[in-house]
């Protein structure tokens, strides 16, 4: 399945316990059909103490979100709009439904 949501695009959840919220995607999971959005869906973690981290304790991340719990904003017009695929000079662009630009 061809994933429309990259990472670097503006997403608003439209689903879920964190419907209406707004971030930044930072990374995509292809195989799961899942992102991590910036600040959003944040979850409470254990960690032991380690190198890394020699205080060890509770660490706030990111978990995933279903591609299909997440909407493209249109940097147009700044509301959710769904995303196509069309061959323009002879390469496949992402194209925003509502105002049909490249993205």
């Amino acid at each position: 399945m061809k994933l429309k949501i990259k990472t670097g695009d503006t997403v608003r959840v439209i689903a879920g316990d964190h419907k209406g919220s707004e971030g930044k995607v930072l990374s995509v999971d292809r195989v799961k059909n899942k992102a991590i959005v910036e600040e959003i869906n944040m979850v409470s973690k254990h960690e032991k103490p380690s190198a890394k981290n020699p205080q060890g304790g509770i660490v706030k991340k990111e978990a995933p979100i279903h591609i299909s719990n997440l909407s493209l904003i249109d940097k147009k017009s700044g509301e959710t709009t769904r995303v196509g695929f069309e061959v323009r000079d002879g390469e496949k662009v992402r194209v925003s439904k509502k105002s049909n630009e490249v993205i």
